[in-house]
């Protein structure tokens, strides 16, 4: 970790909905400066609610549009990603959903930073990836898509990949240190050519960033300084869907369970996903029981 860096974090929040949960997110946050983002497309008096006297450690990033899916949504993740290394010397910026929420006290997950200097935590591979299906995935990038609500428009004539890039994916969440945001910054403002093939690739929140830090032509030495695996409990119940079911205290025994077993890889420090509607009293217990810093 460079002179310039301070054992800290930056947290990216992309919401688009729930003012009441961002509210107690930004809250559950402190004293970490947040950059919050709210779809463009969000009604005015949901933004202005979710808005509304904010502590001075919230910054508003600019508006843009984040259907799922889109360019759009890893646009408003580097906008956070600049703004946090524009105006703080934080040593990793974490990306969260409006909907997540930290299972760890600010004090212990600081702990966990100072354990893991210029370390991002990452859930990401090179591609194929065998649950992304045929081919591992590799078709997410070898057409041109756009998406249109939750489904996709194909063009089925194949493109050659970037020739210096590897092809990788994982989740859109993650924890990154200083020097991975940053190299994910510049890769945007110097090379059109990956925006440009970006963004008529699917879902491509979960490949590009992944794909600029796994390619030793861009980020030398990311492979020695990854932590592989996810900083969040996330629960899939095995039903087909595009997201995952919303977190209740019926869940609580298996994070419970998670949190006091020795972690093996990545530390997790946050979970999704919570509704401010949908049995929030699950909040409350792991305010009582899980961010205690005893």
């Amino acid at each position: 970790m460079s002179g310039s860096e301070t054992v800290g974090l930056a947290c990216v929040v992309l919401a688009h909905a729930d003012p009441t949960h961002t509210e107690r997110l930004i809250a559950a946050l402190d004293p970490f400066p947040v950059f919050l983002h709210c779809d463009s497309r969000t009604p005015r008096a949901t933004f202005e609610q979710m808005t509304r006297d904010l502590p001075d450690r919230v910054t508003v990033l600019r508006r843009r549009a984040t259907p799922w899916g889109s360019w759009g949504t890893v646009l408003a993740e580097v906008d956070g990603y600049r703004a946090a290394l524009a105006t703080t010397s934080a040593s990793h910026v974490a990306l969260l959903t409006g909907s997540d929420y930290p299972v760890v006290s600010s004090a212990v997950l600081l702990e966990h930073l100072a354990g893991m200097p210029g370390l991002s935590i990452t859930e990401s591979r090179p591609l194929p990836l065998p649950q992304w299906g045929h081919g591992g995935g590799t078709w997410r990038l070898r057409y041109r898509f756009r998406p249109w609500g939750k489904r996709m428009l194909v063009l089925p004539v194949p493109r050659r990949l970037p020739a210096d890039v590897v092809p990788a994916g994982g989740s859109q969440l993650k924890v990154l240190a200083r020097r991975d945001a940053e190299a994910v910054v510049r890769a945007v403002d110097t090379r059109p050519d990956l925006t440009r093939f970006w963004r008529r690739t699917w879902i491509p929140d979960e490949t590009f960033v992944h794909s600029v830090l796994h390619s030793p032509s861009l980020v030398p030495d990311f492979a020695s300084r990854q932590v592989p695996g996810m900083a969040w409990f996330i629960r899939w119940d095995g039903a087909p869907r595009k997201s995952p079911p919303w977190l209740t205290c019926a869940d609580l025994p298996e994070l419970h369970r998670i949190r006091a077993a020795e972690p093996q890889g990545a530390p997790i420090l946050f979970a999704r996903k919570f509704s401010s509607t949908v049995e929030p009293a699950v909040l409350d217990e792991i305010d009582r029981t899980l961010r205690q810093d005893a």
